[in-house]
């Protein structure tokens, strides 16, 4: 008998996340989704059978017991969808101290899938999937301060280079990992019409009017990218590729690639989270 295939996916209570929950759910889906908002969330589970946890990704230690809850639910994890994320004001600081940005988008789907490495490992071929944006382009890594705590933090700057990292982190799993049977990708799912940008004045002042479905596609369409990936499961082929949509290779920063950078992102992050 075949065991079930075990889906973690988080930033699953609404948009492209929740549509990709309901689309891959199934009898012999082991569905784990993750939120910030229990509320929300039990539409989801209710939908999909799948268990529901929360964690608030602005606090660390939120995230390191979210990595014992679904350790003690799950020995193996075949496809882990790191999707929370969002934009926010760069001024603020999060319960750790960090920008807001970098920790949500970044520190934090880094720990989490690092605390999950094992059971990653015990799937015998894996997919890491991040969710990534466009808005790598507009980013800048400098390790000397991540956290902006030199740089002045303009908010689509630290957005973009919290997405750079999304794609930097894809490419050290591929470099660290790949011997553990462990693949990586990362996704621009397009600009979606969801409620992301909701902690940004600046984004939300789209995002939170009408005016967003003029240049925004759907949550379906957004989430069909990531859909046809997680399908895809632990494909070599696809291994440390930035997906525009469906589109492999798609526009990225010129740092994307710098292996000085993907290693040193790596080495700074654990140090930051208290990773040996």
């Amino acid at each position: 008998m075949t065991s079930p295939v075990t889906i973690v996916i988080t930033g699953a209570s609404d948009g492209i996340g929740a549509v990709a929950a309901r689309a891959l759910a199934g009898p012999e889906v082991d569905l784990v989704v993750v939120g910030r908002s229990a509320r929300k969330l039990a539409p989801v589970a209710a939908d999909t059978g799948a268990t529901a946890l929360t964690a608030d990704f602005a606090r660390l230690d939120e995230v390191r017991s979210l990595a014992r809850r679904i350790r003690e639910h799950v020995g193996k994890i075949d496809i882990l969808m790191n999707n929370a994320g969002g934009t926010f004001a760069p001024r603020l600081r999060t319960a750790d101290g960090h920008e807001p940005n970098f920790q949500i988008n970044h520190l934090a789907p880094f720990l989490l899938t690092n605390l999950l490495r094992d059971r990653l490992v015990a799937a015998h071929g894996a997919l890491v999937l991040n969710t990534s944006s466009i808005g790598n382009l507009f980013g800048r890594i400098d390790l000397d301060d991540l956290d902006y705590r030199r740089r002045h933090p303009f908010e689509m700057r630290a957005y973009g280079s919290s997405k750079l990292m999304n794609i930097l982190f894809t490419r050290g799993i591929a470099r660290r990992w790949v011997g553990d049977g462990i693949v990586s990708a990362a996704v621009h799912p397009g600009p979606v019409a969801t409620s992301f940008g909701r902690d940004s004045r600046f984004v939300g002042l789209l995002y939170r009017t009408p005016l967003r479905h003029l240049a925004a596609i759907t949550p379906e369409q957004g989430a069909a990218p990531l859909i046809e990936l997680a399908r895809r499961g632990a494909d070599p082929a696809i291994n440390g590729v930035y997906f525009s949509r469906h589109r492999a290779h798609g526009p990225e920063n010129r740092q994307a690639h710098d292996p000085r950078l993907i290693d040193g992102l790596w080495a700074l992050s654990a140090d930051l989270v208290g990773l040996d």
